[in-house]
């Protein structure tokens, strides 16, 4: 069975989760160590620069069309995609910019389309900051790709619930939940005091680390204020980058820039890290902290927890299908602004909240310990990729057999 994956996000060009989750799953799916992954043939359409590898080609955005709306853009080079999936069984895509391509594949060549949502348009009104009039653009690609799908992946049970309820028209029999994985031998607990020396990050004292896109979902900003309410001898270690605007970007630098003037050990790094480095940080971690006011399920969580940190997240989205509260981290309380914002009720009481539940765990390192060595056990045990790509090829034959 020939699969075609369509992401806009693939190795070396990712910046988020679901870049992350194509990699991994392609991988897994192309290994076909499972019975239900035997002779697949998945062939991967990625946006972005060539790529040296077997069964990958890559696209870039059209010559006509590279001052125009960023969606406009996409549109284009979905467009160049179609043509390319003829001969496909089944067209898999990943995200909004990868959904027109899919859609538009399915109906040209009359093939089952199915559909992986790492996020969802309706949830993301603060996109219209990013991209205009692109943003109805978006939303309209989404909803007609979902609404037509032969299957909708949701990656958590909290993500099934958000899709059903931004698309009711959808059929709820056509969303299945296969979580997000981890690959916990390349995420592991790393020692490298060198490179937190490089870095100014202290291993003997408590630290709050935070990985993320500056972008409203992050909730960083919530983060930065409860971080003014910790004990003055706990690090706070911010791995963020890649802003969504140049709004969130200025608040986010008053804001660091406050709390850099009344304290000592905040240490901002806005570049992109290798994982060795990354893991270092996550491995020296009291706790990993993870503010988000929307996040499906949220692959960083497993990073941390494949790393033995302790991780204290929003009680949001798929965060509690990952993070066992008093197990394997704390999860935060939140009553959020039914307008798809993800906006708290009580900003101040979540923030109050937030600082109450860190300042709990950096002050019991030997809790936080327990902590993390119980979210590895739960990682490796519980989101395998192999066990995602055995379940994400069944639903390949299951689509295909019925000809959806």
């Amino acid at each position: 069975m020939r699969v075609d994956i369509i992401t806009k996000e693939y190795p070396p060009e990712i910046y988020g989760g679901a870049g992350v989750h194509v990699a991994e799953l392609v991988r897994a799916l192309r290994d076909g160590s499972a019975e239900s992954e035997a002779n697949l043939d998945v062939r991967v359409h990625a946006f972005g620069a060539e790529r040296d590898e077997s069964g990958t080609k890559s696209y870039s955005v059209p010559a006509g069309l590279t001052a125009a709306n960023a969606a406009v853009q996409t549109m284009g080079t979905d467009l160049e995609i179609v043509e390319q999936v003829a001969g496909a069984d089944v067209v898999h895509s990943h995200t909004w910019y990868a959904n027109f391509a899919g859609h538009l594949a399915s109906m040209l060549h009359g093939i089952p389309h199915v559909v992986s949502a790492h996020s969802l348009e309706p949830l993301r009104p603060w996109k219209a900051e990013q991209l205009g009039g692109g943003y109805a653009v978006s939303s309209w690609i989404e909803k007609t790709a979902y609404e037509s799908a032969s299957a909708v992946i949701a990656v958590s049970d909290g993500m099934r619930n958000d899709i059903l309820r931004s698309y009711p028209d959808l059929d709820p029999a056509r969303v299945r939940v296969i979580y997000n994985g981890i690959d916990v031998e390349a995420w592991h607990p790393t020692e490298n005091a060198a490179f937190l020396a490089s870095e100014g990050i202290d291993p003997t004292k408590p630290s709050v680390v935070f990985v993320g896109r500056i972008t409203r979902q992050k909730g960083l900003p919530y983060l930065l204020r409860a971080a003014e309410l910790l004990p003055p001898e706990v690090q706070l270690v911010l791995c963020a980058g890649a802003p969504d605007t140049p709004q969130i970007m200025a608040e986010v630098e008053e804001l660091v820039r406050g709390l850099q003037a009344s304290r000592d050990g905040v240490i901002w790094i806005d570049r992109l890290l290798p994982r060795h480095e990354l893991s270092a940080i996550l491995t020296a971690a009291t706790t990993f902290v993870c503010p988000s006011v929307y996040e499906p399920l949220g692959i960083v969580n497993l990073e941390a927890m494949a790393c033995g940190a302790a991780v204290v997240g929003t009680a949001t989205g798929g965060i509690p299908e990952v993070v066992v509260d008093g197990v394997t981290g704390r999860l935060v309380p939140i009553e959020q602004v039914q307008d798809g914002t993800g906006t708290p009720i009580d900003p101040d009481g979540f923030v109050a909240d937030l600082a109450r539940v860190l300042t709990e765990v950096v002050s019991d390192v030997h809790k936080a310990a327990q902590y993390g060595a119980a979210g590895r056990a739960r990682a490796t045990e519980s989101f395998s990729w192999a066990k995602i790509a055995e379940q994400t090829s069944a639903l390949y034959a299951e689509v295909r057999a019925s000809g959806r």
